[in-house]
Order: structure tokens, then C-alpha cells, then sequence
């Protein structure tokens, strides 16, 4: 009986620790940017006369909306919001943001154009037609970002042009039923890394029905330069550039060696027409500075006597670097409660950048120091901060300053010793040779 009761305890939970495991938003709310395009005619005056241009304006509005999973005729959480009701289907939009709050997501919905080209959907409803919407969804700090496509039946045929021309109003509290067709992640949108490391950079993505005709891109863009790393299409099986294992819907690009020509935008794309969902990882290079002092831990120097002090900060990554020179009282070195704060150093200089062969930085921060008996037991430190680094880099070393007098004492007395001993050494040679030369003459 107690084993059985034992035995009920932990099913029960382990079914509890599952359900905290598989925790699924049910709604996000989000804001619905929608569009107002407006045609009009500019004249515009030309070497042949006067001729009207058609132009297109297009005003964002941005409306309250909300981004609900359920059944058909759920009951929206926001009456006074439009609802974006997603239903289910092979795409589930909820597990590639599980384990969040509502409140740790940034929602965007927009509709979506087609350019007004009707393209059938394999996974088809009793209508023909669709009206198309995007949902981007990032988390708050950076984990993820991921774009859906929803795709809401229709039974208007597609006009032929420009789909933005003949969209149909949405009223403020409509419930708009859909389904997630199409879903593109990635958990890595921005990576700080440093040199010479192998990165991984997260894309996968999913449709709705099996063996879609789709084509995968990579690209790779900074200051104006853009270049297609890999592009995979299912149709013709053509595969172009490497990085990807492409293994399901796990599209990951690798880097196996980054360098400063790393860093830039990344972009995964998938393409299954009519749909096009495209995410950025933006790559930034961060190497930390090494440090180093031109001293040991120790600097003895003579009162009065002069020294050129020298911080390195050598091979980081990006330029920006703050490097200050502290001092601090012989009584404060070592106390942690109630000490006086180190001031800095007023007197410090900076060299210019050098620029170094893998197009790191390095930097000098130097000063004079003057010795002088009051300074005896000053703690000197170097702080170097930098983006690379959660907390500043410090180098310190304790001056010791002794006065000339004793100094030269010392020097006169070894002086001293040093010629008497020479003297010693004189007369011994001179005493053993007069010896030796005495039991010579000797006639015995």
C-alpha cells in the first residue's frame, strides 16, 4: 500500500513538472500596422515639356490587435482588439515561443502582399482564396526572433494588380480566423564573439505540408558589400556554397574560423511561393585588450628620481577603449570598508591607435612619475575598460621611494670594502712573494 501511494506521488509529479515543461502561450498582444495607400499624380517637368507621374504614398497605422490561439469561435480574450485567431494546423506558431509570458514579447502583425498574383496553397480550406498577414515575434531580451506567415481564407479572387490597392478594411474589433502556414526562427539575432572561434548562427524554420518547393538562402552583408554564402533548391536539388547542413527544418549556417572580415549581417531566408520570410543575425567581433605595465608589482626609486610609466592595451576589438590611471594612499591599499576612493591620475597621456596586422587596435596610456618620500607605499593602478569585458581589466604596482643619503651611503660603504679588500689582496701577493723569495737566498 505505501509503495502504491509512493508510486501515485511521483506520477503525479512527474505529470506536473511535464505540464510547467510544455508551457504555451495562449496569446500575445501585439500591434497591427496597417496600410493606407493613397495614388496620386505629380507633374513633373521634363526637357520636353510637362508629364504626370503616378505616385504611391503609403500611411502606417498602428492599431490595437491581438495574437490568440484556440478553436474556431473561441471567444477573444480583447473584445476591443482585432483578433487574430489561430487555429490549429502542422505548423504550430505557439512552440517556437514556449516557455515565454506575453509580456517578454515585442508582436508586430501586417498583411502580407502577394503582389497581386493569386498562387494556390497546397494545404487548401473549402475556399480558393487567401488573404496573407506576417507575425514577427522577438523576446524582449534578445533570445529569438521569429517570423510567421498566417494565411486566412478567402472567397475574393485576387484583382491582377497590386493586391495593396484593393485590401479590404478591417474593422477595429473584427476577429480575423486563420492558420500558421509557413513559421522561420532564429536564437541567435545578435552574437558577440571573438577571434579565431567557430560560431553557429541558428535559422530553422517550417511549412505546413511535406516536400514544399522551396529555395534556402543565405546572404552576407556589411557597408555596402553583399554576397550569397549557400542557396539550396528542393526542386532541382541545386545546392550552391557550404555552411548548411540542411537536415529538416534546421538551416544553420557555420562559421568555422571567425576573422574581422566576419563581421556583418547574416541573412536566412526561405522561399515558398507565394511567401517570402527572410530573419537577420547581426555578427559583431569583440576581442578583449591584453594588459600589461612597463613595472613589476614593486618600483623602487630614489627621492627625486624620475620614471616613464607605461600601460599597454594591445590587440581589441572595436576601437573604443577608456584606459585610467589611479593612485591611491598607503593607508587605503588593502582596506575594503571606509577606504578613501583612488583618484585619478591628471597628468596621463595617450599615445596615438596602431593599427595591427589583424586589424586590432592597441593603445598606450603613460605618465612621469616624480618620486618623492610622500608617495612611499602609493598603490598605482591602470584600468582598462572595454566592451569586450563585463568588468574593467586593472594592473597595479606599489612605488617605494627610499631617500639619496642612505642610497649613497650604501654606495660608499661597498666602495670602501671593495678597495680595502683589493689593498688585502695586494699585500698577501706581495707578503707571498717576499717569502718566497727569502728561503731562496737561503745556502741550506
Amino acid at each position: 500500500m505505501i509503495m502504491g501511494r509512493i508510486l501515485k506521488i511521483l506520477i503525479y509529479l512527474c505529470l506536473c513538472a511535464c505540464v510547467r515543461g510544455v508551457h504555451q502561450v495562449s496569446w500575445v498582444p501585439c500591434t497591427f500596422t496597417d496600410e493606407n495607400v493613397v495614388i496620386g499624380l505629380e507633374r513633373v517637368g521634363m526637357n520636353t515639356g510637362v508629364q504626370n507621374t503616378e505616385t504611391v504614398q503609403t500611411e502606417l497605422i498602428h492599431r490595437e490587435a491581438m495574437l490568440q490561439f484556440g478553436q474556431k469561435g473561441d471567444t477573444p480574450v480583447n473584445p476591443h482588439a482585432i483578433t487574430f485567431l489561430v487555429t490549429g494546423s502542422k505548423v504550430d506558431l505557439r512552440r517556437y515561443i514556449e516557455g515565454v509570458e506575453p509580456d517578454q514579447l515585442e508582436c508586430e502583425l501586417r498583411r502580407y502582399s502577394t503582389k497581386g498574383i493569386h498562387v494556390r496553397w497546397p494545404v487548401q480550406g473549402p475556399t480558393e482564396y487567401n488573404r496573407w498577414f506576417s507575425c514577427s515575434l522577438k523576446h524582449t531580451k534578445g533570445l529569438f526572433t521569429v517570423t510567421g506567415f498566417l494565411r486566412q481564407p478567402s472567397d475574393q479572387p485576387p484583382s491582377g494588380k497590386q493586391d495593396y490597392l484593393s485590401w479590404s478594411a478591417i474593422a477595429d474589433k473584427e476577429i480575423l480566423t486563420s492558420t500558421a502556414v509557413m513559421v522561420i526562427k532564429t536564437e541567435t539575432p545578435t552574437l558577440e564573439v571573438g577571434l579565431l572561434s567557430k560560431q553557429k548562427l541558428h535559422c530553422q524554420f517550417a511549412v505546413d505540408h511535406k516536400a514544399p518547393d522551396m529555395t534556402l538562402e543565405w546572404h552576407w552583408q556589411h557597408r555596402g558589400e553583399k554576397k550569397r554564402l549557400f542557396s539550396h533548391n528542393s526542386r532541382t536539388g541545386q545546392v550552391h556554397g557550404s555552411g548548411v547542413k540542411l537536415t529538416g527544418g534546421d538551416a544553420s549556417y557555420t562559421i568555422p574560423l571567425t576573422k574581422m572580415s566576419s563581421e556583418g549581417t547574416y541573412i536566412c531566408s526561405v522561399a515558398v511561393d507565394p511567401l517570402f520570410g527572410s530573419l537577420d543575425i547581426n555578427l559583431h567581433i569583440e576581442e578583449a585588450p591584453r594588459v600589461s605595465l612597463n613595472v613589476g608589482s614593486t618600483l623602487l626609486l630614489e627621492d627625486g628620481g624620475e620614471q616613464k610609466i607605461v600601460c599597454d592595451a594591445e590587440s581589441y576589438y572595436p576601437l573604443d577603449v577608456d584606459i585610467v590611471w589611479y593612485e591611491q594612499d598607503p593607508a587605503a591599499v588593502g582596506q575594503r570598508v571606509g577606504a578613501p576612493l583612488p583618484k585619478a591620475l591628471k597628468n596621463m597621456l595617450l599615445s596615438s591607435h596602431r593599427h595591427n596586422q589583424d586589424r586590432t587596435y592597441s593603445v598606450s596610456a603613460f605618465f612621469y612619475l616624480e618620486a618623492s618620500l610622500r608617495d612611499s607605499g602609493k598603490q598605482f593602478t591602470c584600468s582598462v575598460s572595454h566592451k569586450s569585458l563585463r568588468v574593467p581589466i586593472k594592473k597595479s604596482f606599489i612605488l617605494t621611494v627610499e631617500e639619496p643619503s642612505s642610497l649613497m651611503f650604501n654606495l660608499t660603504v661597498g666602495l670602501i670594502v671593495i678597495i680595502l679588500l683589493v689593498i688585502l689582496y695586494a699585500m698577501l701577493s706581495m707578503l707571498h712573494t717576499t717569502r718566497k723569495k727569502s728561503v731562496q737566498k737561503k745556502p741550506y
